[in-house]
Formats: C-alpha cells, structure tokens, sequence
C-alpha cells in the first residue's frame, strides 16, 4: 500500500523564473504566472503549503490584450468616503502604471486564502526590459 506524499515547509525549494509579456495577452500569461506562484507546476504540490517560486515578468506596459478593453475595461477603487469612486481604464493604467495591470490580474486569480499575499510578494513586475534580480538566474 503507498502512503500519500505531504510535503514539509522545509523541504520547499523555490526557481526563479522570467517571463516577457511582450506582446502577451494578459489573462493567459496571468493564469501562468498565478501557476507558478501557487506551485502546481511541481510534482509535489500540496495544497496547505506555500510551495510556488518567484517570477520576475518585464515589459508590462507591452502587454496585449483582445477585443476593445483598452478603452472599455475599468479599475474601481473607493476611498470610504463618500463620492470616492475612482474609475480608471485600462488605457490609463497603462500610462502611469502598468506594472498594476498583471499584479491585479494575477491577484485575482490565486486562492482568497492566508497564502495570497506571501505568493503576491515572490511576483516582480517591470515595465520595462531592466530589472535588479539579474543574479537569481542560472547563465
């Protein structure tokens, strides 16, 4: 009879990985970004343990997107005050930071749970092709 492998929080081992989203359309590239972070790529997932590895993605802000989203697709925030909607569309996030467009497709898309924001701090987003985590890759 074999017994069912749980792994440890000790036995994590977490890569690195790059992804260009050049020219990416944002929910595909989203969904494999939030894989990678959860960890079901690996073979040993388990669910209650935090075992994703970190992605660094660049150029955001050439992120592709299908249909008329860049003028239809809106951002709500609200301040908690009264009258404190504050709408943007994607077009505009684009312009001053599209580095928010993948964290928030990517945040949406992993587990509501106690694991999200450690697996939200391990996502780095660049707008451009330059990032400071040239040392975490294998040459």
């Amino acid at each position: 009879m074999q017994k069912t492998y749980m792994q440890k929080t000790s036995d994590v081992k977490r890569e690195w990985h790059l992804v260009d989203a050049q020219d990416k359309i944002l929910g595909r590239l989203a969904t494999d970004i939030a894989q990678k972070l959860i960890g079901k790529h690996k073979k040993d997932y388990t669910p209650h343990i935090d075992s994703g590895d970190f992605v660094v993605v660049l150029n955001a802000a050439q992120i592709a997107v299908t249909g008329k989203k860049e003028e239809q697709k809106k951002y709500y925030r609200h301040s908690g005050f009264p009258g404190g909607l504050k709408v943007r569309t994607l077009g505009e996030l684009r312009e001053t930071f599209p580095e928010r467009i993948i964290e928030k497709a990517v945040k949406n898309m992993l587990p509501k749970n106690k694991l999200q924001s450690p697996r939200m701090a391990r996502l780095k987003v660049f707008a451009g092709a330059e990032h400071p985590h040239q040392t975490h890759f294998k040459k």
